[in-house]
């Protein structure tokens, strides 16, 4: 499935524009996969809104999200 050129380019745009403004998450995202991620490891995600308690989920990393994740990164790539 090949994607619009100019989809593409509006989703480019879009994530610098979110790198730009957020560059810890990215920095983030980089130091976690500087190394494989195994697994049984731990993604836990917490979302605070302003004046509510916060909710967290996690995951416990499967064979099957480890080749998910390979194949984001071949995208990215």
């Amino acid at each position: 499935m090949a994607m619009n050129p100019a989809s593409l380019m509006k989703m480019m745009t879009l994530k610098n524009k979110f790198e730009k403004n957020h560059p810890k998450f990215f920095a983030f995202l980089s130091a976690v996969f500087s190394r494989p991620i195994e697994e049984g490891t731990i993604i836990e995600l917490t979302v605070k809104r302003p004046g509510e308690d916060p909710i967290t989920t996690n995951i416990s990393v499967t064979q099957d999200d480890i080749e998910m994740f390979n194949e984001l990164k071949n995208i990215r790539d």
